[in-house]
């Protein structure tokens, strides 16, 4: 398959205005109103979108990406009239944080309407709907017409596409055309919170906090599989996910990662064996604090660094973590080492995608 490129410029003459973008995403459009895939950019990280009513569409959806059935689809909408199409019942909880966080990263998990195919849902009776921020997103959804159901742009497993040339790497010659803006702000995918129960809970942390949910809803707690970190098959065959990320193994790149705290970097390196051992291309991911503690015979030793930004800037370091992962299988990396950093605001989805990296390698 021949796969068009469409290049946005986030800064055009005359601004970045809806009518621009209109213009150059009428070939995209027209794609997702024939049912096909297509590729476009969001704040979070690059989405694969097809129209969220169109069966086929969505089934091709997990053939280009070589995503497993039962795990759900988040369906984006460019306005609050298109909910009441997708879910049976929006609460008073879905209200308050429709009104503080959309259009934003943050997708809600509500009873779905019998307008949403089972494909979309995954098999539930629940839909997870997002309105996202980004200009060329909300603009696509308009000019095709309908909600669009959209995860990650990268194939199964891999890391997040967070750059147009990443998707570009992952998905040409698989979907007949790719929307590249550049880099996504958040770098992280949407935070998934379910409001079917008395108790909202995060299912997906991500780039909406569990501090800033609280503070507009109160008690919000996180679900526990947020916490297990998956096999290499993906867990359990009877765990039924609700959410994007919680059974399979996700964001890993090609190599071994250990996951390092400030400090302690040496330390792991001895226990995991890896001085003198030239047979293997080692790689550190880091922070700011710690680059610059690191000693010269030590980077020496290594065939790869990447500095994710300050320990005390976590936004910084998640939107830099994805395309870090994605430098380490370029530089055909074995064994990285991540620093990890303070699971508390946006530091808890970073944790959680590291984590999911590193599968049972988690150190």
């Amino acid at each position: 398959m021949k796969t068009e490129r469409i290049i946005i410029n986030p800064n055009p003459i005359g601004g970045l205005t809806e009518e621009y973008l209109m213009e150059h995403l009428e070939s995209a459009a027209e794609y997702i109103k024939n049912g096909e895939v297509v590729a476009f950019p969001t704040e979070t990280v690059y989405g694969l979108g097809a129209d969220a009513y169109n069966v086929e569409a969505c089934k091709n959806i997990f053939k280009v990406k070589g995503r497993p059935s039962d795990n759900p689809l988040i369906v984006h909408i460019a306005s609050r009239e298109e909910v009441n199409l997708l879910t049976s019942l929006w609460t008073e909880k879905a209200e308050i944080c429709a009104n503080n966080f959309w259009p934003g990263p943050l997708t809600l998990i509500l009873p779905k309407s019998d307008k949403v195919p089972r494909e979309v849902s995954g098999g539930l009776e629940t839909v997870a709907i997002r309105m996202p921020s980004h200009p060329v997103a909300v603009a696509l959804i308009k000019k095709a017409g309908c909600p669009i159901a959209a995860p990650s742009a990268n194939l199964s497993g891999k890391p997040s596409p967070t750059e147009g040339e990443h998707v570009w790497r992952d998905l040409a010659g698989r979907v007949p055309l790719i929307i590249d803006m550049g880099k996504c702000d958040i770098g992280l995918e949407s935070t998934v919170l379910d409001l079917t129960g008395k108790i909202p809970i995060i299912l997906r942390p991500g780039g909406i906090t569990k501090e800033e949910l609280e503070a507009v809803l109160g008690n919000v707690e996180l679900d526990k599989a947020i916490g297990i970190v998956n096999t290499e098959n993906g867990g359990t065959d009877t765990f039924i996910p609700k959410s994007p990320g919680m059974k399979y193994r996700h964001y890993a790149p090609e190599g071994q990662i250990f996951i390092f705290s400030r400090g302690k970097l040496e330390e792991e390196m001895v226990s995991q064996n890896i001085y003198g051992d030239v047979a293997r291309r080692i790689a550190v991911l880091c922070t700011n604090e710690t680059e610059k503690k690191m000693n010269e015979e030590l980077k020496n030793r290594l065939d790869y660094l990447y500095v994710l930004g300050s320990g005390e800037r976590p936004r910084e370091v998640a939107a830099n973590l994805f395309e870090a992962l994605r430098l380490c299988d370029e530089n055909k990396i074995d064994i990285i080492f991540a620093e990890g950093i303070d699971e508390r605001g946006i530091g808890l989805a970073v944790m959680n995608r590291l984590k999911k990296a590193a599968g049972k390698n988690k150190a």
